[in-house]
């Protein structure tokens, strides 16, 4: 009786090993195509998300709407206080080694946003128009010069104009001169 179990067992294992090594030889080959099922453990790749791809920065079209309109991707326009400001641009996408999904590992992914950051610290920059802004620091550290000189020369407007850029600062009116977003790190 006990040869009997021990006689099905191993045929039962040697049949099962051979159904096994037969789909590993189906999964290495590369005309084998593979049908999507969303109940399945893999979800498709461009619906990772951006913890597992690497993206493409957004292509600088420095302002050329009608150079966005012929190649259908890239920024025109830089920055934004407002989420509704912020431009949105399409960018390739691949996703990292090891990390496993069903469908081409590089696609196209949309809405991403035209920001970019420089050394332009909010902080720093409100601290420089409080304690120096009498002297143009805020605008020299803006990269706005010209204004700058123009608020040592008179010492900030006798006062006047060294107040309304604190109050435009803090409001959000003034910005990099480069169209930079500030750098959300202090």
């Amino acid at each position: 009786m006990r040869l009997r179990y021990l006689v099905l067992f191993l045929f039962y294992f040697s049949w099962d090993l051979e159904a096994c090594s037969g789909i590993a030889l189906i999964n290495n080959t590369t005309d084998f195509q593979q049908e999507y099922r969303p109940e399945g453990p893999l979800v498709m790749c461009k619906f990772l998300p951006k913890e597992f791809i690497e993206c493409e920065e957004p292509i600088d079209l420095m302002g050329n709407k009608t150079a966005k309109e012929e190649i259908g991707f890239g920024c025109a326009k830089f920055g934004g206080s407002r989420y509704e400001d912020v431009e949105k641009a399409k960018v390739s996408c691949t996703v990292l080694p090891y990390i496993e999904c069903f469908g081409p590992r590089t696609f196209n992914r949309d809405g991403i946003p035209c920001i970019k950051y420089s050394d332009h610290y909010f902080t720093t920059t409100l601290l420089y128009s409080i304690l120096l802004g009498f002297v143009g620091m805020d605008r020299f550290c803006l990269g706005q010069n010209g204004t700058a000189v123009g608020k040592l020369l008179t010492l900030g407007g006798v006062g006047v104009w060294w107040v309304f850029d604190v109050i435009l600062l803090v409001t959000g009116f003034l910005q990099p001169e480069d169209g930079s977003n500030w750098n959300p790190y202090v």
